[in-house]
């Protein structure tokens, strides 16, 4: 299949790259030129503007996946793009819109004809050879038109095990990719599935630096242990319960320079955090654990600990994420 690719930063590139492995075609924009020049040397068609990137799609319904910052860049993305569109074609916003927009933007799409699918991505700057898990709402019909692209990026079932008693269920979420409901349901999933990775993340970021304080000159003698955490998280690693992704990334930075000297600790928040706790508040939900994770956050950018050090290195371990310089 071909499509066009809007966004060619950490995860967009990457996207263009497994689905030419695929052998789909596609054609790019991007405000910048040598990111555009990179894949066009690797066989993807290159656009001097969005309405030239839908003129270089020959097929029908044409498609356009966008993959640019939340807020303003998509919304006006999305516009120019619908402008030079017909009925029937589909427009994708794979970033991380906030699931409201979606919802609107469905609706105002839809009066013209046009098809809009919002798809949480989730697989940061490993995608490319991992695959992308795809969180994914809109028109059901325009899903399964896609549905070579989607099982394309999604990672497959790989080695992982089957979940017993899964017979008869949606076989596609074994593959890394779901339709989970109408506009906006994508990334209020992904959406979800953030405020998760930052309790998760932050519960593993405070036991290793309780791990780590247990020499501390404040405790008994006797009760002081010099605990090697590049060790233990590989230990971890192998049949422990907490084994995750997450663990794994740890472990590779723990590896590397156990004080971690290279991260200040100054955590950003992309912004699913806070809408995840909005959601909380919006549906009467107790999310003690998110909301905690959210608030140190915040807290990191005035006062630093080990723990957010750990944060900051899983971050760039899986999304590239580095930290605002310091001021």
């Amino acid at each position: 299949m071909q499509i066009g690719v809007v966004g060619l930063g950490r995860m967009g590139g990457n996207i263009v790259r497994r689905l030419a492995r695929a052998g789909h075609s596609s054609a790019v924009f991007d405000a910048s030129a040598d990111a555009m020049a990179a894949l066009g040397k690797e066989g993807a068609t290159t656009a001097t503007s969005l309405t030239d990137l839908v003129g270089k799609l020959t097929g029908r319904p044409r498609t356009v996946w966008v993959m640019l910052p939340h807020g303003a860049a998509t919304e006006n993305a999305v516009n120019e793009l619908a402008a030079a569109m017909s009925p029937g074609d589909i427009i994708i916003d794979g970033g991380n819109s906030y699931y409201k927009d979606d919802v609107r933007r469905g609706r105002e799409l839809a009066a013209k004809g046009i098809r809009y699918l919002d798809v949480g991505t989730s697989g940061g700057v490993w995608g490319l050879e991992r695959g992308y898990c795809l969180m994914i709402g809109g028109d059901k019909a325009a899903v399964q038109h896609l549905d070579p692209i989607f099982s394309t990026l999604a990672p497959g079932i790989g080695d992982i095990e089957r979940t017993p008693g899964r017979d008869g269920r949606e076989p596609s979420a074994e593959h890394g990719y779901l339709h989970v409901g109408p506009c906006g349901a994508g990334h209020f999933v992904k959406m979800i599935h953030n405020g998760i990775e930052y309790g998760m993340m932050q519960a593993m970021a405070e036991g290793f630096d309780i791990l780590r304080n247990k020499n501390s000159d404040k405790l008994p003698a006797d009760e002081r242990f010099d605990l090697n955490l590049g060790d233990i998280a590989e230990l971890w690693r192998r049949g422990s319960v907490v084994t995750s992704w997450l663990l794994d990334l740890t472990a590779q930075a723990l590896a590397t320079d156990e004080k971690l000297d290279n991260f200040s600790g100054n955590v950003g928040d992309s912004g699913e955090g806070r809408w995840t706790v909005e959601a909380a508040i919006e549906e009467a939900v107790p999310a003690d654990v998110l909301a905690a994770s959210l608030f140190v956050r915040f807290r990191s950018r005035q006062d630093h600990t080990y723990a957010e050090k750990v944060l900051s290195a899983m971050r760039f371990g899986f999304g590239g994420h580095v930290e605002p310089p310091k001021t």
